[in-house]
């Protein structure tokens, strides 16, 4: 097997198209990284988008709940008082 370049400098120049070739793949690695980073962003807002909502239901609930649980003893009340 035969190395495709004599030395690192020559891997470096690549044959003369070193700057067409680096910044192909700088856009590529800065393309890919700015995905990454957008993505972990996303998670991190729709995770605690999710753990919003779910505390905003849970206080929904509580707050039907007490609702209905100071209304039951009234009309118990309402009820043996008409008999």
């Amino acid at each position: 097997m035969n190395a495709a370049f004599s030395s690192w400098q020559a891997f470096f120049a690549m044959g003369g198209y070193a700057f067409y070739v680096w910044l192909a793949v700088a856009a590529t690695l800065l393309s890919l990284l700015g995905l990454l980073v957008h993505t972990l962003w996303q998670r991190k807002q729709l995770l605690a988008e999710v753990s919003r909502q779910a505390s905003r239901e849970r206080r929904i609930r509580q707050s039907q709940q007490s609702k209905q649980a100071a209304a039951t003893p009234q009309s118990v009340n309402s009820r043996e008082k008409s008999q």
